[in-house]
């Protein structure tokens, strides 16, 4: 982990984390109207899927502790490989982001993201809100910035669970928070 802090010592139910895919070195397309999307290469430093798997995840999880992951669509093997490496079961989809802008793809125009979960043991007790919808329709914003929401339906959930956000952007009230864009965990 070159330039990442050690990860907290700490235990957590609740496991937000957006890793930073990557894409081989290879850039994005050019996106609607000429516009540059830019690869994430050009945003943040990325990091194999291969160097991701050596990381103990299992150090920071309770016993019974979910893990929600984002992954774009070309990335959902190695998704689904990392949750494994990491001590986690593939559960379901947990959210589809629908950004309301498509970008150029390879066999079709894309505009969502998945925020995928996994189980570690059984699902965190106590549980919040059951009701909790999955499609989020929101315009993006930065490049791979999540919508907020999804951190909120997540807290409606589970609202007494220790939550870490790995790959942080930004503090959030009620969670630690670590990566390379937050100064240190909270």
């Amino acid at each position: 982990m070159a330039s990442y802090t050690p990860f907290p010592d700490k235990k957590y139910g609740i496991i937000y984390a957006d890793p930073p895919w990557d894409y081989k070195g290879q850039l994005q397309h050019t996106g609607i109207g000429g516009k540059d999307s830019g690869g994430a290469i050009r945003h943040y430093p990325t990091v194999p899927v291969s160097e991701m798997e050596t990381w103990d995840i299992a150090a920071i999880s309770e016993r019974n502790c979910l893990l929600f992951m984002w992954s774009s669509s070309p990335h959902l093997d190695q998704a689904i490989r990392l949750g494994k490496a990491w001590g986690f079961q593939w559960a379901t989809v947990a959210f589809i982001w629908d950004k309301q802008r498509v970008n150029p793809g390879f066999y079709t125009m894309s505009q969502c993201e998945l925020c995928l979960v996994f189980k570690r043991g059984k699902i965190p007790q106590p549980r919040g809100a059951r009701n909790v919808r999955q499609l989020i329709r929101t315009k993006r914003s930065r490049h791979s910035e999540k919508p907020d929401i999804v951190r909120e339906r997540i807290e409606e959930m589970f609202p007494h669970q220790c939550k870490i956000e790995l790959f942080a952007r930004k503090q959030t009230q009620g969670w630690d928070a670590w990566g390379l864009e937050v100064q240190s965990f909270s």
